[in-house]
């Protein structure tokens, strides 16, 4: 096993602003650990620095506490799977998974032994003969996979290796690296990824990365945490945004008071909302927005016993088990919020529905569209969100 230690770790091209921006990171031994971020923002420029196929421009790279960043690959006791799989066309699936260990010079029996192995793990041993061209695509990706655990690495790196497939083969292969990272317990793991599901799926910890036209934040650290933490407890608009699908509605709006219990935000539309979050950072009349994902809005079937937000139906998309539900709200702006309710939703368009949620689950973004903490205590119904 192996752990990862990266110290205001950094990355720029002569000429130009770094991609990669004062990145500390600490991954465990057996952690299964996701750059995650949208294309551009440096999780592959960052992987291939831990490879070593990148050099560190500044900072520092430890790995089982050694220091790395002069090292050469071969010597870092890592295995990378490639987006492409990287087989030589040439060769025999047997051939591609040994050629590593031919390089290495191990003996004939040690080499047949540990392809076998890996073939049985993969399932892929009545394809051993077989050249990469007959091989489907999810089939490639096991022989890449199998290429790295033959070496039995300290480190896997897995450079978005689903993005070739399709959706069904993507589903089934993430399975398979869940689960043979867990039967392969003595190695950890980096994989990069643009998904948020397969990011979710699979780590033990996230790694989102900042991108886009503020140069300051791009290719640095927008939040580390379990997939959990980021969803339910983003730092940032960008995070909260980023991480959940449908993605979360924003809502503007000045905040109008600020108790023990959370803070209330009267919104463009003039409705009034309250969430449950600290409001030692917010003060009267600031410029805030309200977050709300569209699993947390329910229909309220309340009336006037329970506020609500209340709006007309533009599109319900009926997807079996839920349904997104699309609701223009306001009247000044045009703004359109998703909510996610179950079956067919039990709304038709045109309708004019009521949509209610708990504060508990309503998030805040004030200065830099960074979040105001979350209170951890439900707050009681009596201060539920205001909307109408």
């Amino acid at each position: 096993m192996a752990s990862i230690t990266l110290s205001a770790v950094q990355k720029a091209y002569e000429g130009n602003p770094p991609v990669i921006r004062d990145v500390n990171l600490e991954i465990g031994e057996n952690e299964f650990c996701v750059f995650l971020g949208p294309s551009g923002c440096g999780k592959s420029t960052l992987l291939r620095m831990v490879a070593g196929l990148e050099e560190i421009t500044a900072g520092e790279l430890r790995i089982d506490g050694k220091i790395m960043n002069h090292v050469h690959p071969s010597q870092r006791r890592v295995a990378m799977v490639f987006q492409n799989y990287a087989l030589y066309p040439h060769m025999s699936v047997f051939e591609n998974m040994a050629f590593g260990l031919r390089q290495a010079k191990l003996d004939k029996a040690t080499i047949d032994r540990k392809v076998r192995q890996a073939a049985q793990a993969l399932q892929l041993e009545k394809y051993l003969d077989r050249r990469p061209a007959a091989l489907s695509g999810g089939q490639r990706q096991r022989v890449a996979i199998g290429r790295a655990i033959v070496r039995e690495p300290g480190v896997f790196l897995f450079d978005e290796p689903l993005s070739n497939l399709d959706a069904s083969l993507r589903v089934q292969t993430r399975t398979e690296i869940a689960r043979l990272h867990k039967e392969y317990n003595n190695a950890s793991a980096i994989y990069v990824t643009h998904d948020q599901i397969e990011a979710m799926a699979l780590a033990d910890k996230i790694v989102l990365l900042h991108a886009g036209a503020d140069m300051e934040r791009h290719g640095s650290v927008a939040q580390i945490g379990a997939p959990l933490d980021l969803y339910h407890r983003p730092k940032s608009r960008f995070v909260a945004g980023f991480v959940g699908s449908p993605k979360m509605n924003f809502l503007p709006g000045t905040v109008t008071s600020i108790t023990d219990t959370g803070v209330a935000v009267r919104l463009f539309t003039g409705d009034v909302v309250h969430a449950a979050v600290d409001g030692n950072k917010a003060r009267l009349d600031m410029n805030v927005t309200v977050g709300i994902r569209p699993e947390h809005l329910h229909l309220d079937t309340q009336g006037e016993k329970r506020a609500s937000i209340r709006g007309t139906v533009r599109l319900v998309e009926r997807l079996g088990e839920h349904s997104y539900i699309h609701v223009a709200i306001g009247e000044k702006v045009d703004s359109t919020i998703i909510a996610k309710l179950a079956g067919d939703g039990g709304v038709s368009c045109d309708e004019r529905i009521s949509l209610c949620a708990s504060p508990d689950v309503c998030h805040v973004f004030g200065d830099q569209d960074m979040a105001l903490t979350r209170l951890e205590t439900t707050v009681a119904a009596a201060g539920a969100v205001r909307l109408a």
